[in-house]
């Protein structure tokens, strides 16, 4: 018997959020957000996008009328239905494999030498420090000149 396609990313990092129990729309950003070390950012159009997705495929389903809300209330909320926490469950052990299976084949010490590397050099690749060399440099050096 074949195994099920991996989910994408984003359905991934949903269904492992709501491992938790349910959640709202704006609780799970945050929720994907501090699971991924903040590597994963989802903008309101993919995560909705991606929720719909999900209840319509039958790993989670909409909660919001099951329990009393406060009347303003406007957010919906999410939980995985039995088919969804299964395969929640089955990813991450997919994804534990995964790591175990590469690590073993991975000379000794690379994945701290790789981590040293990424924290050495992420500073020197910041986008932000880019514009503002690139302004520093360019643009008000130009626009004095004007």
């Amino acid at each position: 018997m074949s195994q099920p396609k991996p989910l994408p990313s984003a359905s991934l990092h949903i269904v492992l959020a709501l491992l938790d129990g349910e959640s709202h729309g704006y609780a799970l950003i945050g929720r994907v957000a501090e699971l991924s070390d903040g590597a994963v950012r989802m903008g309101p159009g993919t995560l909705y996008g991606t929720l719909n997705r999900l209840v319509a495929d039958g790993l989670i389903e909409e909660t919001t009328d099951r329990i009393r809300r406060d009347d303003g209330e406007r957010r919906r909320y999410y939980t995985l239905t039995g088919t969804g926490r299964t395969v929640a469950v089955d990813e991450l052990v997919r994804l534990q494999g995964l790591v175990h299976r590469t690590a073993a084949h991975l000379p000794g010490g690379w994945i701290a030498r790789m981590k040293r590397s990424i924290a050495t050099i992420t500073p020197a690749f910041s986008s932000l420090r880019m514009v503002r060399d690139y302004c520093d440099r360019a643009y008000v050096p130009a626009a004095a000149r004007d």
